[in-house]
């Protein structure tokens, strides 16, 4: 049991009559009337309440202006307004930031920071606020410390991306017409690289004499010897070297380019997005292997004032016919994607040996890559899927016009495809010759293996003098080595600015000696340097004294050798479509 006061419980007649005598409370904000035993009721806040007489003034809320009285003080107006001065009162001063108007006995204000002031009569002017200090440049990064004899390789710097060139690459040479062909004058050029995985740890000597062999050792040592060759920008004084990762080279040499023919680049169409031209037969799209000059790009660049193109497709060197190129690489995604989507449809003509079938004939015969070097595929179950569609146009007793719609674009795909037909183009200088045997490689019968093949076409073009047919030379075919990155047909997207010597990254494929001196081209105690060769070029002319085409002797070919009977007659897409006329050769009375 609780203990503690209960409280009385009232009857209900007791609390009814109490409720009804009691006042109800005011509501809320309203001000109640003090009765003669309660206290005045104090205001709401932010209300006015009315003074009595013996209450003092009510403080207005802060920010409120109040009206003085005969004997209250002048109310202080809230900071950042500007008070109206009394004939007893100081001036306001203004708020920061503002120009206060300065009076007869005042000094002009100062500006604030970072404002230009007008300068009075006796006032200099302001100086001009001091500009931010740009980014701070990067300080250089710092070499690790190097124990006793290590050489010090500095860090990779990125290499020009791309294959965009400009005034500086067209400056480099100009070109000459002789003969019906486009030549070009021999100049020096750099080829530079960095440091393969599979050259680190080994001599520069080495890499040198194991898969750059289209020159002797002899000429790489008087090379050295004439500053030509650069390692990390400093002259390459000792040829022992050992290559460590992120070494660059640089090789300076004496370059010559086959030439090409002489028939010029038409220009079939033209507008902001694109450029279509009507490419000559011998001419690579872009700077690939032996050629840079002698290129669709350059002489476009060069002649036309067209750069920084994009490829959309490519022609084989010996290809003629509708090119296109995109002048943005918007322009050229959009198309490519045509591409992948199968949108795209090509056609071609092209004069092929004996009396083609005049019904459709449709092959799918897997290609495969034999040499990238001298550029030669072949017919194997092992290569790439191809389809071409082909129809006969004419026959003439002789040879027949053919029309060819490749479905897909394998290299070489609808030359090796004839062959395999048993129609190679007429005068096509790889798939027409004896190389391939007795039936020049119908149904894919060749009886050799494809060494004793490329030697074969080899022999045969030198025997002929013909080498420059095929886009190579003899120093070339001294690297045994096989490079698959670029060919000589001018299917190679690889710029030839990639590679130190000759185009060529790969290793030798035989065990030759790498001291061998077979070929005595260039003096081995030549004490030449570059800034003499510069300021001796007129006593020399063209001519180097360590170049080795200078002083070999070629037989230029004819213009009629430099065409091909293939010729890319249309080109069609979603939204564009676009031709060039026949060629001469493909008009039905045409005669050899």
């Amino acid at each position: 049991m609780r203990h503690g006061v209960r409280r009385a419980v009232w009857p209900a007649w007791v609390r009814a009559a109490g409720s009804a005598l009691r006042p109800p409370p005011p509501p809320r904000g309203a001000m109640a009337e003090p009765g003669p035993g309660r206290a005045r009721e104090e205001p709401p806040r932010g209300a006015m309440a009315e003074p009595g007489p013996g209450r003092a003034r009510e403080e207005p809320p802060r920010g409120a202006m109040a009206e003085p009285g005969p004997d209250r003080a002048r109310e202080e107006p809230p900071r950042g307004a500007m008070a109206e001065p009394g004939p007893d009162r100081a001036r306001e001063e203004p708020p920061r930031g503002a120009m206060a108007e300065p009076g007869p006995d005042r000094a002009p204000e100062e500006p604030p920071r970072g404002a230009m002031a007008e300068p009075g009569p006796d006032r200099a002017p302001e100086e001009p606020p001091r500009p931010a200090r740009s980014e701070e440049a990067a300080p250089a990064p710092k070499k690790r410390r190097l124990a006793g004899g290590e050489r010090y390789v500095p860090p990779p710097r990125k290499l020009n991306p791309g294959v965009s060139f400009g005034a500086e690459h067209f400056a480099e040479t100009s070109y000459y017409f002789e003969g019906g062909l486009r030549k070009v004058r021999p100049y020096y050029f750099d080829f530079r690289t960095y440091c393969k995985g599979r050259w680190v740890g080994r001599s520069l000597l080495h890499v040198f004499g194991t898969e750059f062999r289209a020159q002797p050792l002899a000429y790489y040592r008087a090379a050295a010897r004439a500053g030509r060759l650069r390692l990390n920008e400093e002259p390459v004084r000792d040829l022992d070297v050992v290559l460590k990762n992120n070494d660059f080279l640089r090789n300076t040499v004496h370059r010559h380019e086959p030439p090409v023919t002489a028939q010029p680049i038409r220009i079939l169409a033209e507008d902001e997005e694109v450029v279509v031209v009507d490419k000559p037969s011998s001419l690579p799209v872009h700077p690939c292997g032996r050629f840079r000059h002698n290129t669709v790009i350059f002489i476009l660049g060069k002649e036309h004032g067209l750069r920084e193109l994009h490829t959309l497709h490519r022609l084989d060197r010996m290809t003629s016919g509708v090119l296109m190129f995109a002048k943005s690489a918007a322009v050229s995604k959009r198309i490519d994607e045509q591409v992948r989507q199968r949108q795209l449809e090509k056609e071609y003509v092209c004069r092929v040996v004996g009396e083609f079938p005049e019904h459709e004939v449709l092959c799918e015969e897997p290609i495969l890559v034999v040499s990238y070097k001298v550029g030669v595929c072949r017919v194997d179950p092992k290569g790439k899927p191809c389809q071409t569609l082909f129809q006969r146009l004419s026959y003439d007793g002789s040879s027949s016009v053919v029309r060819c719609l490749p479905r897909t674009g394998r290299t070489h795909q609808i030359r090796v495809h004839l062959q395999f037909l048993g129609h190679p183009i007429v005068n096509d200088p790889i798939y027409n010759m004896e190389a391939w045997g007795p039936d020049r490689g119908k149904g894919g019968k060749i009886g050799k293996t494809d060494e004793e093949l490329l030697k074969a076409l080899v022999e045969e073009h030198r025997s002929k003098q013909s080498l420059e047919v095929l886009g190579i030379g003899e120093e070339d075919l001294n690297s045994a080595g096989e490079s698959k990155d670029c060919g000589s047909s001018g299917d190679c997207t690889k710029s030839a600015e990639a590679d130190p010597v000759n185009g060529s990254s790969c290793p030798a494929e035989d065990g030759k000696d790498p001291e061998r001196n077979d070929v005595a081209a260039c003096p081995l105690n030549s004490d030449i340097n570059l800034e003499t060769l510069d300021k001796d070029k007129e006593a020399w002319g063209e001519k180097d004294p360590l170049c080795v085409e200078c002083r070999t002797s070629r037989r230029d070919p004819s213009p009629k050798e430099l065409v091909m009977f293939l010729h890319a007659l249309r080109y069609k897409g979603a939204d564009f479509e676009y031709c060039s006329s026949m060629p001469e050769w493909a008009m039905e009375h045409w005669e050899q």
